[in-house]
C-alpha cells in the first residue's frame, strides 16, 4: 500500500518561524501582513517530503478575519493562499498536488453553530479564489455531514476530486474508544458509517480524520475501513487518511483557535510516526499532521514510514 504524505499544521509552522500570528486572525494574519512567511512555511513541508501541501486559506473566514474584511477582501486573500501553494509545489522537480482547503466557516469543532444557508456564500467565495491553483478540493475539519455536504454544493459540480475530513469528539472517554467499549464519532455526534456513507454519496475520493487526538484515529480508520468494505466494489477506491493533532486533551472544549491550546511533549516526530504505523496498518494510505505537526514530522513520515509501507 503506497502512502502519501499531507503537509503539517500551518498555523503553528507560522507562529514557530516568526510570522505575524495572533487571535483572531491566526493563521490568516500572515496571509494579510506577510506572504512571504506562508510561501516559507511551505517549502519547508515540501522540503521536508509532503506529496500534498493546503492552501492557507483556513482562516480566511469572517470567524478569523471578520466579516468586513472578509466580504471586501476574502476571495483575494484566497486567491493569494492558493497561488503562494501553487508557486511552492511547482519550485521542485517531483510531483506535489496543492489541496484547496474549505475550513468549518463559523468556527471548527462547532457544528451546532452551522447554518447551510449561510455557509453557501462565504464557501462559494473561497472556491472562486482557489479555483485556479488546486489539484483537489479539502473539506477539513468538518464537525458534522452537513458541513460536507455544503462544501461539495459550493464546488457546483467542479470535477476535481473532493477529499472530506471530519474531526473526531475527542471529549469524551478515549481509552474507551481505544479499547472498543466505545465507538468513535464526530463531533456532532454522527456515527463513522453515516459519515462515509454520506461522503460516498458525494462522490468523495478520500474519506480523512484530522483534528483530532491522535489516540482515537486507529478506531476511527478501522470503523471507516469496515464502512467502506460493507458498501460494495463500487466504494472500494475511496482512500482513507488521518492528519491528527498534537493538541493536550481538554474534556469541554470551545471553537478550536479560539485559544492558543496547549501541546503535547510526548508527540515529537518518533512518537507520532509511532501512531502513524499504527493508522497505515489499519488501514490508511494518506497521512500527515494538522495543529502542532510540523516539517521535521513530515521528514520522519516521508522517510520512515512511507518505506515501511511502500
Amino acid at each position: 500500500m503506497a502512502i502519501h504524505i499531507l503537509d503539517g499544521g500551518m498555523g503553528r509552522e507560522l507562529l514557530r518561524i516568526g510570522a505575524p500570528f495572533q487571535q483572531p486572525e491566526w493563521s490568516a494574519l500572515a496571509l494579510i501582513e506577510a506572504p512571504h512567511y506562508v510561501r516559507t512555511a511551505h517549502d519547508s513541508f515540501v522540503s521536508a517530503g509532503a506529496d500534498v501541501i493546503t492552501t492557507n486559506s483556513y482562516a480566511v473566514v469572517p470567524f478569523h478575519i471578520g466579516d468586513t474584511r472578509f466580504a471586501e477582501e476574502g476571495q483575494r486573500l484566497a486567491a493569494l493562499a492558493g497561488q503562494l501553494a501553487r508557486d511552492a509545489a511547482n519550485a521542485v522537480s517531483r510531483p506535489v498536488q496543492v489541496a484547496g482547503s474549505l475550513p468549518p466557516v463559523f468556527g471548527s469543532y462547532r457544528p451546532d453553530l452551522f447554518d447551510a444557508k449561510a455557509a453557501e456564500p462565504l464557501l462559494r467565495k473561497l472556491v472562486d479564489g482557489l479555483s485556479p491553483y488546486v489539484d483537489l478540493w479539502l473539506g477539513e475539519t468538518l464537525g458534522s455531514t452537513a458541513e460536507a455536504r455544503a462544501a461539495h454544493k459550493a464546488l457546483n459540480g467542479d470535477p476535481r476530486p473532493l477529499w472530506l475530513s471530519f474531526t473526531l469528539d475527542d471529549t469524551v472517554d478515549i481509552d474507551a474508544i481505544v479499547d472498543g467499549r466505545q465507538a468513535p464519532t464526530l463531533r456532532s455526534g454522527e456515527s463513522i458509517d453515516t459519515a462515509f456513507d454520506v461522503a460516498a454519496s458525494l462522490g468523495a475520493s478520500a474519506f480523512l480524520f484530522n483534528c483530532s487526538q491522535a489516540e482515537i484515529m486507529e478506531a476511527a480508520v478501522r470503523r471507516a475501513r469496515a464502512a467502506r468494505d460493507a458498501s460494495g466494489a463500487s466504494h472500494a477506491a475511496i482512500a482513507l487518511g488521518v492528519y491528527a493533532n498534537t493538541f493536550e486533551p481538554e474534556r469541554q472544549r470551545g471553537a478550536a483557535n479560539a485559544g492558543l491550546s496547549a501541546l503535547r511533549e510526548d508527540l515529537k516526530p518518533d512518537g507520532y510516526a509511532a501512531f502513524a504505523r499504527r493508522w497505515a496498518n489499519a488501514g490508511a494510505s494518506i497521512i500527515g499532521g494538522c495543529c502542532g505537526i510540523g516539517p521535521e514530522h513530515i521528514a520522519v513520515l516521508s522517510s520512515a514510514v512511507r518505506r515501511e509501507f511502500g
